[in-house]
């Protein structure tokens, strides 16, 4: 009988983890609500995958980046309130309050936001940032007074709801800088002058999962977390392991080719790597295209079971490991796991190779590699393929 294969290269996404993830948040900031940033398609793991799951673990909100993330939920059926924070001139924010979101006001976006209400006859829920030190989005604390009486005005025609009062803080990962204990200062400060214009809102949110996880005076009402709900570590001298968070992203494919090679081999474009030894090389069929950052030097990938490394640059579908060895049993078609699962291997490390951090190595995992879901407080469906421990390789839903 011939064996049916899993895909060529997936993100195996495990919902279970996920759910685990939010309840382990939700038990470090009781009684604060929890809303889970669900934006950049749930960090790499899928939007609807990820809300579904963050729902049914007790999360209170969902978080997106644009109205049309947001959208793309409501019309899959999602009807937990959501919040979208960053928008442009092409923003629809009248199909936004149609659709019940909540939108993110740093300055500009109140105006039409407004209007859209007005043509709507129904008032807009709003959540105004206020800029306490990150210079991004968010409205500066010269102009928050500008802000609040304009805000108050339209609330007292009916045009608009006046829901939360949020800012975002800078450097929460590393929790001995001073620059968070300011930007609370200031946020607190801005809450002063929002009553002193009557506006107390029901939702005051800062915390970021850095924040949730290090900051109990930065928990508020709410608090708004990301790539902690994934199982990613947002400190650099704590793992994931340490925060009780399980990753819920495995990224494996399989060995495309393997073959022998002398001393001196120069290794892909640009020959930046040779070989000093005779040696075995195993080709891996992802590249950048599939979100394998080019720049990665010396990343890890396990196969069948050991950790070897990259070597060369990373190319557009494929990169190269060297087996450091000529006795090696592996062969065309053993699987890589990249990072997650059983592998040990934390996309941590895949951004130390590559000068960058894990919310970026998750979140760039391309089109080209499918998600697979596998949820593993279930049983697999009838006829799932599974790998060689009864790991199922095609999943019970995708997103």
């Amino acid at each position: 009988m011939e064996q049916t294969l899993g895909p060529e290269r997936a993100a195996v996404i495990d919902p279970a983890a996920i759910r685990h993830n939010v309840r382990t948040i939700a038990s470090y900031v009781h009684p604060a609500k929890v809303m889970v940033a669900v934006k950049a398609e749930g960090y790499g793991h899928g939007a609807l995958t990820s809300a579904r799951a963050a729902l049914d673990a007790g999360a209170d909100w969902l978080g997106t980046a644009h109205v049309s993330e947001a959208l793309a939920l409501r019309e899959a059926g999602i009807q937990a309130p959501i919040l979208a924070w960053l928008h442009t001139r092409g923003t629809d924010f009248a199909q936004a309050i149609s659709e019940h979101i909540d939108l993110g006001i740093s300055g500009w976006e109140l105006h039409p936001v407004a209007e859209a209400a007005e043509s709507l006859q129904r008032p807009a829920r709003v959540h105004l940032k206020i800029d306490t030190g990150l210079g991004r989005n968010g409205c500066t604390i010269e102009d928050w007074p500008e802000l609040l009486r304009t805000a108050a005005n339209y609330q007292e025609r009916g045009l608009i709801s006046i829901e939360g009062i949020f800012t975002h803080l800078a450097v929460a990962d590393e929790p001995d800088r001073r620059e968070t204990d300011a930007q609370l200062d200031l946020y607190r400060h801005a809450l002063e002058v929002a009553q002193e214009h009557r506006i107390v809102p029901d939702l005051r949110h800062v915390a970021n999962t850095p924040a949730a996880l290090s900051r109990p005076d930065a928990h508020f009402d709410m608090v708004r977390v990301g790539v902690g709900v994934y199982g990613q570590s947002p400190f650099a001298d704590r793992t994931t392991e340490d925060l009780g968070l399980r990753p819920a992203m495995e990224l494996r494919t399989s060995v495309a080719n393997v073959k022998r090679v002398p001393a001196g081999q120069g290794i892909s474009y640009g020959l930046t790597h040779r070989v000093d030894q005779p040696t075995t090389l195993a080709l891996i069929p992802m590249g950048y295209a599939d979100g394998i950052p080019r720049v990665a030097v010396h990343a890890p990938v396990c196969i069948n079971g050991r950790r070897y490394q990259s070597v060369g640059r990373v190319a557009m579908d494929q990169f190269v490991v060297d087996l450091a060895e000529l006795d090696t049993e592996i062969s065309v078609g053993d699987e890589v796991v990249i990072f997650g699962g059983d592998s040990g291997i934390e996309a941590a490390e895949w951004g130390a190779a590559a000068g960058t951090n894990n919310y970026e190595i998750i979140t760039r995992i391309g089109e080209r590699v499918p998600r697979v879901v596998v949820d593993s407080e279930l049983p697999p469906l009838p006829g799932t393929a599974a790998d060689d421990d009864g790991t199922p390789l095609t999943g019970q839903g995708h997103s």
